[in-house]
């Protein structure tokens, strides 16, 4: 990592490169989504090759907000990279503690509980959720964390019968977490088929 953040001081430096050196915290949103994005379609793909590139991209995007913010004085990359050993360890007290915990919902429930004690002062539960998020992978975690109920068939075409195309969405999440099957990518894989018929 510390080659990477090395060339990034570089691209950023007086003599560095144009773009490089104006780019900000908000004007790099865009790159991160999409890199994100770029390395969820080479999971997709199982090309291993194509993974490792695209992660770098993302790793990139960690970088340059690092060194952007190591120049604003704002926080370093070992801050970062010490944020998220802290609360791996945190949260796994079954591996690094004394907690037991041997299936992965007694995990799952273990995070649960660990999370909500950090106390992240968030006003509500649709906070905790990133509003950059997909609409379908925010609304499935939304539920998620409302508890929401599970929804048959029936509640989606009720909603279409009334015209409520929003709820008929909503309801469609819901009958996915029902079919325990993620509406997000189900929807990407679909465009992707029919994106691949001639």
């Amino acid at each position: 990592m510390e080659r990477l953040l090395e060339v990034m001081r570089r691209l950023r430096a007086p003599d560095g490169c144009p773009w490089d050196k104006e780019q900000t915290h908000l004007s790099l949103r865009p790159y991160m989504l999409e890199e994100a994005a770029e390395a969820v379609d080479a999971m997709s793909k199982g090309d291993p090759d194509e993974l490792a590139e695209e992660l770098g991209d993302v790793l990139l995007q960690v970088a340059f907000h690092s060194v952007i913010a190591e120049q604003e004085g704002t926080f370093s990359y070992s801050q970062v990279e010490g944020h998220i050993v802290d609360k791996l360890i945190r949260r796994h007290p079954h591996v690094f503690g004394g907690v037991k915990a041997d299936t992965p919902e007694e995990v799952s429930a273990n995070w649960r509980v660990i999370k909500a004690g950090e106390g992240k002062g968030r006003a509500s539960v649709c906070d905790e959720v990133p509003r950059s998020l997909g609409a379908l992978a925010r609304a499935a975690e939304i539920q998620k964390k409302l508890e929401a109920p599970l929804a048959s068939p029936g509640d989606v075409i009720s909603a279409l019968e009334k015209g409520d195309l929003a709820e008929a969405l909503w309801q469609m999440v819901a009958l996915c977490r029902r079919e325990k099957v993620n509406p997000e990518i189900l929807l990407r894989e679909k465009c992707d088929r029919n994106c691949s018929k001639p």
